[in-house]
């Protein structure tokens, strides 16, 4: 009678069979596409770029493993892995050419930007420039303008210059007309009028008559130029004594100022100074040269009431 249980042996065997006609086929080629297909899953760039050739790479990878469980012939399996390795492949290539024109966009765009950034750069320098030339323009116009208003100033003010020289000198030319009756001469401090001893007393500070007509003659002078002042000296000759000739030089100088101040001239446009027998005109040897040196010389001040003392 045989044995109606299995011995272990037998069981593992029979297990082992039933295991293996389980498990999926595989074959080279089908190996060799689960690790492409792998490497596509990993790319993240695939995704991106071959969205659409990636699930019919799936697809296919779907049909082949579903061939492999059902055990099919490995020729039937290979078949379908082969068609899985081209959708696989096309994956790569779209996923490659994408990249690449998205390289060659984003290259354009850079450089589009750089042009962009380069015309902006231009533009903004050529600006600055056009303001600077501008404001310099404008500089111009405000210097010329400010030369323009200094030359005009300058023309009034050479113009008012000459006006006052040509009025400075008609006044001079009118006081020299007005000075003739005086016998004034131009020296270095001014016009001088020289009253001669004959117009005072003899040794006398009184004026005589012809010498207060001269000193009237000299007070419508200072009446007619108001700005001028006098300075009146009194000399004697080397006779008698140097403080009676100081005193005498004093008393004639002081009464040529008093008759002035009687004839209206203020006592603030006379100034007096008595000189004795210093400062003579001629030599003391003759009764002539000494009547020169006895004398009274009335020096006019300038245009301004500056008057130049000894």
């Amino acid at each position: 009678m045989k044995n109606k249980y299995l011995t272990p042996s037998c069981l593992a065997i029979a297990v082992l069979l039933a295991a293996c006609g389980s498990a999926p086929k595989t074959t080279t080629l089908l190996n060799e596409i689960h690790s492409e297909y792998r490497v596509a899953q990993n790319n993240p760039n695939v995704a991106t770029h071959a969205p659409l050739e990636m699930k019919q790479a799936t697809d296919a990878m779907a049909q082949v493993d579903a061939m492999a469980n059902d055990r099919g012939s490995d020729e039937a399996i290979d078949k379908l892995a082969y068609l899985a390795r081209q959708k696989i492949a096309l994956t790569q290539e779209v996923t490659k050419r994408k990249m690449a024109e998205a390289d060659v966009a984003n290259a354009g765009k850079v450089r589009n930007q750089m042009l962009i950034d380069q015309r902006t750069n231009e533009a903004n320098a050529a600006k600055i420039k056009a303001d600077q030339a501008r404001q310099s323009a404008l500089l111009a116009q405000n210097d010329a303008a400010r030369a323009m208003q200094q030359t005009q100033v300058a023309q009034v003010d050479a113009a008012n210059a000459q006006r006052t020289a040509q009025d400075a000198q008609a006044r001079n030319a009118l006081l020299e007309a007005q000075l003739a009756d005086l016998a004034a001469k131009k020296t270095e401090r001014g016009m001088v009028i020289t009253l001669g001893d004959v117009l005072f007393g003899t040794d006398l500070s009184r004026l005589t008559s012809n010498g207060v007509a001269t000193v009237q003659k000299l007070a419508k002078v200072l009446e007619l130029n108001p700005q001028r002042k006098v300075l009146i000296e009194g000399f004697t000759d080397s006779t008698g004594t140097t403080a009676h000739n100081q005193d005498l030089s004093d008393r004639r100088a002081g009464a040529v100022q008093t008759a002035l101040e009687e004839m209206g001239v203020g006592r603030n446009r006379v100034a007096v100074r008595g000189f004795g027998e210093s400062y003579p005109v001629a030599a003391n040897d003759t009764a002539e040269n000494r009547q020169l040196n006895r004398r009274v010389e009335i020096v006019l001040s300038d245009d301004g009431g500056n008057l130049m003392a000894r």
